[in-house]
């Protein structure tokens, strides 16, 4: 139960609302017993009265009126009860999801480098749901019954203590025994549910995601049955819950009428006292309308290991501490944006060997620096350390003169604009993937930087609210590209960080995107990253790296006058 703690704290927050629900379904479930156990009173005092000469005095009005009243506020109660206690639940799940989040982007990539975006997507939505079985099947019903147990009992004592006590142990008993003994039967299969849940998401995404190669290569059926059989195991799992269900609904049934037949054999000879009356049938009924107290938690407990297991899997995000902390004050700053890595060594967390080593590279404020070198030779590298994608293992990082480990996370990210290999293009407008990088940013503004990179095409039919699709599926990779460049213009950071940037471009658009640096980022610190040796004459110096060590660093005509290994590389073209 102690995975169960982080998810307790919320409920402060909304324990108004969830307290509201749970009065709210004490009340229903009083109104309830009540209507049952009146109403059987009733039918035999009146069947009675009707024998004898006291239906001349009994009175109709007021048992009836009552009776109306425990059935109209029953109905109220139980709408009232359904809108309060979901309403908070949401909300708990929605303020859930945000922690969550807010857990999981500062372990990005270190922590959760090795889970596939599915089983995230099914941490988020099906195992932060399942944290709604904590309150709605196991607080409210378990808190309700016992408080429900006691108010009865209570009032049957004043009845008849015998048979207040003995009704009351019985209830009390069973709501010990029961959720013990289904959390027992469901444990395993809860624990099996979530994890075939997860893997059914996990093959599904994977054969929607590759349908096209897995179709070229011949697996795709392969992946089809994968489903299938992740699909099958789902149902076996759901249909042993779902007759864990009926048994526990069976055996509180028969564990009812067994109790009925004891009071009514302990009331046979009269209630509190009294020769043979219609409080016989009050008990009897009491007795019947009792057990909706333990109705909810029949079967409740056995979904207590399918929430231990989605628990423990959120817990595996929560609780880890992240490879990288920022700094919660933001740092004070003094001069240029200068950047200076120091003796800078790194190396990923999977691997042994460096991709990095002995690093040192100095770019001064508004001075614009290209690093070159082959693929794998650690250029995009020296930028996921700049923005503090990964801390390296020896050495440091500065930016105006202060490290990195100093600096508050949102001062960095408005210092820094990037433009990466990979734009993600999210599901919405195209005006929502744009104002991201400036929310404050007009139409007009918006519709001039998409110029800028050459995309006034995409002003065309719906314009701005033109629907870009998952992943933009609409657009090219070379679209892509120049809507992140597009979002670095309006974000107008002192820092501009481009990795690849003219990949996928034509040499038109490549020389208008070049004009576009010279034009509306000369004043900006950039570094430039690419294997391309073209219009490098125009960076104020030129860094080559290769195999995680810089093997010359200088102005383009420096380097070819040098005649060293750049100039090799540019003979090669």
């Amino acid at each position: 139960m102690r995975d169960l703690l982080p998810y307790l704290k919320l409920y402060k927050k909304h324990w108004f609302g969830l307290s509201l629900g749970m009065l709210l379904a004490f009340l229903t479930l009083f109104a309830s017993i009540g209507l049952l156990t009146l109403s059987g009173w009733f039918l035999s005092a009146a069947a009675i009265a009707g024998l004898t000469i006291a239906r001349e005095t009994f009175n109709y009005m007021l048992p009836g009126a009552f009776v109306r009243g425990f059935a109209m506020g029953r109905t109220a109660g139980r709408w009232g009860e359904r809108v309060v206690s979901h309403n908070a639940t949401f909300k708990l799940l929605t303020d859930l999801r945000i922690f969550f989040f807010e857990k999981l982007a500062p372990l990005m990539p270190g922590k959760v480098s090795n889970l596939r975006d599915a089983d995230l997507l099914n941490r988020l939505v099906a195992d932060v749901d399942a944290m709604d079985h904590v309150y709605l099947r196991l607080i409210s019903p378990v808190t309700v019954g016992v408080f429900g147990i006691a108010a009865l009992t209570a009032f049957l004592c004043w009845i008849d203590t015998t048979l207040g006590l003995t009704l009351g142990a019985i209830l009390l008993t069973l709501l010990l025994i029961w959720p013990i003994i289904f959390y027992k039967l469901g444990k395993r299969n809860g624990t099996e549910l979530t994890q075939h849940k997860a893997q059914l998401r996990v093959t599904t995404l994977d054969w929607l995601q590759g349908y096209s190669e897995l179709t070229i290569f011949g697996a795709e059926e392969r992946y089809r049955n994968a489903i299938l059989e992740a699909q099958n195991r789902l149902v076996s799992n759901q249909f042993i819950n779902a007759h864990f269900s009926g048994l526990a609904q069976a055996l509180l049934m028969l564990a009812n009428g067994w109790t009925l037949v004891l009071v009514i054999w302990l009331s046979a000879d009269g209630v509190g006292g009294n020769a043979p009356d219609p409080m016989i049938a009050l008990m009897a009924f009491a007795t019947m309308a009792s057990f909706e107290l333990l109705m909810p938690i029949a079967g409740a407990f056995q979904f207590l290991g399918q929430t231990l297991t989605s628990a423990r899997r959120l817990n595996d995000v929560i609780l880890s501490e992240p490879d990288v902390k920022f700094a919660k004050k933001p740092v004070e700053l003094n001069g240029k944006h200068d950047i200076e890595f120091d003796n800078v060594t790194f190396h990923y967390p999977d691997a042994e060997q460096n991709v990095l080593k002995d690093v040192s590279l100095s770019v001064k404020g508004c001075q614009r620096v290209a690093i070159v070198g082959q693929t794998g030779s650690g250029k995009s590298t020296l930028l996921q350390l700049l923005t503090r994608y990964w801390d390296p293992q020896q050495g440091s990082v500065s930016i105006a003169g202060k490290p990195l480990t100093q600096w508050n996370e949102s001062q960095l990210r408005q210092t820094i604009s990037v433009v990466s290999q990979r734009v993600d293009i999210l599901n919405g407008t195209l005006r929502d993937n744009l104002s991201m990088a400036n929310p404050e940013a007009s139409d007009e503004l918006l519709s001039t930087a998409l110029k800028e990179v050459g995309l006034e095409k995409l002003l065309d039919d719906q314009g701005l609210d033109a629907w870009l699709g998952d992943g933009g599926r609409q657009l090219s990779g070379g679209e892509k590209r120049r809507i992140g460049i597009a979002r670095a213009r309006l974000h107008d950071a002192p820092i501009l960080l481009l990795d690849e940037p003219t990949e996928g471009l034509d040499k038109q658009t490549e020389h208008q995107i070049m004009q576009l640096f010279d034009t509306h980022f000369k004043d900006k610190t950039v570094i430039f990253i690419t294997h391309r040796l073209v219009n490098l004459d125009q960076m104020d110096a030129i860094c080559l790296i290769e195999q995680g060590e810089i093997v010359e660093y200088g102005h383009h005509n420096e380097l070819l006058a040098s005649q060293g290994r750049y100039f090799q590389l540019t003979q090669t073209l």
